[in-house]
């Protein structure tokens, strides 16, 4: 898998753990957006893409099936968000 593309919109709320919002672009074939970098209890991690079901639980919408492919994706758009703040 290559990542062609990682796009960063860094939120400004300083309270919230919504810390930004990333797209990411897949070998110039796929798009990916709405992956939220949330800070957590153990740090940083990323959301990807949910919505809300009738039963109020949240369910991913686009999902990685492997572990390897997670955490590629997440080193990966972590990295970028460090790149953003340290362009801000």
């Amino acid at each position: 898998m290559k990542i062609a593309d990682i796009r960063i919109r860094l939120v400004n709320k300083d309270d919230s753990k919504l810390k930004a919002v990333a797209s990411l672009t897949i070998e110039d074939s796929i798009v990916i957006h709405d992956i939220k970098i949330i800070d957590g209890k153990e740090g940083l991690f990323i959301s990807m893409p949910n919505r809300k079901t009738p039963s109020g639980k949240y369910e991913d919408v686009v999902h990685p099936i492997k572990n390897e492919i997670r955490e590629e994706l997440k080193e990966a758009v972590l990295s970028a968000y460090a790149d953003a703040l340290k362009a801000e």
